[in-house]
């Protein structure tokens, strides 16, 4: 007989369970206690648990998913300016991105600026191209606009160069341009070759939100998240994210409760030949896992010393990491290890991940590192002989779908046949290696997971561009393995969360369309019916919407694009990217030429500094046939 003691405060009964528990795969319901599952099974089991104290909800058969948690998302440092942000996410016009940027440059006071912060490319336009600083000056003549794309450029319309002061004498930035006209003044394109620091550098001249404001952005931040199925992240530090101050947001919302996703976090230092200093001094100030169950640290990265840092503008040659890449790292490497702190390291190119790994190894004979849960981020380029130094070493790969926005950059630059396996998820899987996924947004990639999902599961980038070969590709369980359980070792909480299984934390979703049997080109549109963390109902729409258990005020301030548009896709308006659906990605060619590498964007082929009329160096190493048009 079940008492009111040991009664579930929650039971959700009749649905389709996907519980990634492999010893009871499925199930029809489940009874939640204290914030965790307390019990997982069949309808006319879980039911009777009840009593006159337990909520009950009636799923209507719908599937429910694990929560998914994102292993390198920039929350922190994303949610400090999420309500300044007009996002082109998911946006599939270039009309329909310039007719969004003109109404909210009309409603957005001075001295602030119009901010389209990543998390797009080019190639997902009808139009396959990016707006002119001409069109950005006609949308907004008096208000500035700055445009970050990936982090390869950035556009200042006229009132933004004014707003920076970037003029002829402005001296060039290491590793970046600011790109000029005949009698040198500043056209306001800002090129990053590769280094992105001018990109950082001039959005960190804009206007910030005041602290209240900044509370408000990062609870709609993770509102948006929740909407899209998001239970939890690893916040990745970032460039300019100081710790401790760029922490107290987020410190204050875990303080006072009002944190709808769980969150660990990496710490980075911020300025060149000081990252020892901060380290020591961060290993007596934080304790690696301090917080709680929402809120906790995580250890070090992704940036460990800025000598390793390499760069993914596949637009431009690969980088060299500097010759004091080494020494420097190995300083870093032995306090972490010393203080049993796990670390994170951003590693584009398989050069960096093996100079990398030779400091590892040597500090590894001195100080072992096998249960640290040490790893590496993106690795689109790792070798198979560096998978297996990881391998015995212990460590992990954290991938994202960067390559999703970037594939046909690399594809220009290096071919299809290495684009192949970027990164090659299906080896490291063989080789035992700890992977996950996640997004690395927002100022690269969306941060929409059902993008990730789709990318993991076609192997196509958000422009339908097909970069992998199916037996490099995953199917859909894995790929959500890849979003939940696997993620847990990244942030070492192995058995806490990840599953829909007795004992772990109650955080689920329930998907506006059923994950296992929709369309593959219908997963990237994925939304969030129901969003659970902790028992509690975070997040609910359509049947579900009375059901949510939070209430966020309006996002501040009142001029905010989020007021207007939502986030991706514009969802907050409807008729904002109307056309989205009607556009295909061919239509804006009418040839009867559709190049291999380029599909019918011939004029992106012929505007790009590769060889594309060279037949011989060009048609023999990548299959275009632009020249043919």
């Amino acid at each position: 007989m079940t008492t009111e003691r040991d009664a579930p405060d929650l039971i959700l009964h009749s649905g389709l369970f996907t519980t990634l528990d492999r010893s009871n795969p499925t199930a029809s319901a489940v009874a939640v206690k204290n914030g965790v599952f307390s019990a997982v099974g069949r309808t006319e089991e879980i039911l009777p648990l009840a009593d006159r104290s337990t909520r009950t909800i009636d799923l209507q058969g719908h599937r429910v998913l694990p929560g998914l948690i994102d292993n390198h998302l920039h929350v922190i440092r994303g949610g400090l300016s999420y309500n300044m942000e007009l996002r082109w996410d998911g946006v599939r016009s270039l009309a329909d991105a310039m007719a969004m940027l003109k109404r909210q440059a009309a409603v957005t006071p001075p001295p602030q600026w119009v901010r389209v912060v990543g998390g797009f490319t080019e190639h997902q336009f009808a139009e396959k191209r990016l707006p002119t600083i001409e069109e950005l000056n006609a949308a907004a003549p008096d208000t500035p606009v700055f445009l970050l794309h990936l982090y390869d450029r950035a556009f200042l319309n006229a009132a933004a160069l004014r707003a920076v002061g970037y003029t002829k004498d402005t001296p060039e930035p290491p590793g970046g341009e600011i790109v000029r006209d005949g009698r040198g003044n500043p056209t306001g394109l800002l090129v990053a070759k590769p280094n992105a620091a001018i990109l950082y550098a001039t959005l960190a001249r804009g206007p910030k939100l005041p602290f209240d404001y900044q509370l408000n952005s990062t609870r709609h931040f993770m509102r948006e998240l929740n909407r899209l199925g998001l239970t939890g992240a690893i916040d990745a530090g970032g460039g300019l994210q100081n710790y401790p101050g760029d922490y107290a947001v987020i410190q204050k919302l875990a303080t006072d409760g009002q944190l709808t996703m769980r969150f660990a976090y990496n710490l980075m230092p911020q300025k060149p030949k000081d990252e020892k200093a901060d380290f020591l001094n961060w290993a007596k100030t934080s304790k690696y896992k301090q917080g709680n169950d929402y809120f906790r640290h995580n250890g070090a990265g992704e940036l460990l010393v800025f000598s390793a840092a390499d760069f993914e503008d596949f637009r431009q040659p690969r980088p060299d990491t500097l010759p004091e890449m080494e020494p420097e790292l190995d300083e870093v490497i032995r306090i972490l290890a010393t203080n049993r702190w796990p670390w994170r390291l951003h590693a584009t190119y398989d050069e960096t991940i093996s100079r990398a790994l030779d400091v590892f190894e040597r500090v590894n004979q001195d100080i072992p590192l096998r249960g640290l849960n040490w790893f590496f981020d993106h690795a689109e380029t790792i070798s198979n002989e560096s998978i297996d130094r990881i391998a015995a070493l212990g460590g992990g790969v954290a991938v994202q779908h960067r390559m999703a926005y970037q594939g046909e950059y690399f594809v220009e630059r290096y071919g299809f046949g290495a684009a192949e396996a970027t990164p090659p998820i299906k080896r490291m899987m063989a080789a035992g290696l700890k992977i996950s996924a996640g997004t690395d947004a927002t100022r690269v990639s969306s941060y929409n997971p059902w993008v990730a999902l789709a990318w993991l599961v076609t192997g196509k980038t958000v422009a339908g561009l097909q970069l992998y070969p199916p037996r490099n590709c995953l199917d859909r369980e894995t790929a959500l393995r890849m979003w939940t359980e696997n993620v847990t070792w990244f942030s070492n909480e192995e058995g806490k969360k990840g599953r829909i299984q007795a004992g772990q934390f109650a955080d689920l979703m329930i998907p506006d369309r059923d994950y296992f049997s929709c369309a593959e080109d219908e997963i990237a549109g994925t939304t969030s019916l129901l969003t659970m963390v902790g028992g509690k109902i975070v997040y609910g729409s359509r049947d579900f919407a009375s059901l949510e258990q939070v209430t966020v005020p309006p996002a501040m301030p009142d001029w905010s694009p989020v007021r207007t548009f939502g986030g991706y896709g514009a969802w907050g308006d409807p008729n904002a990217a109307k056309s989205a659906s009607a556009h295909t990605f061919a239509m804006s060619c009418g040839c009867a030429n559709a190049c291999a590498v380029h599909g019918h964007d011939h004029a992106l082929a012929w505007s790009c500094q590769l060889p594309i009329a060279d037949l011989k160096s060009f048609w023999g190493a990548l299959g275009c046939a632009c020249w043919a048009v």
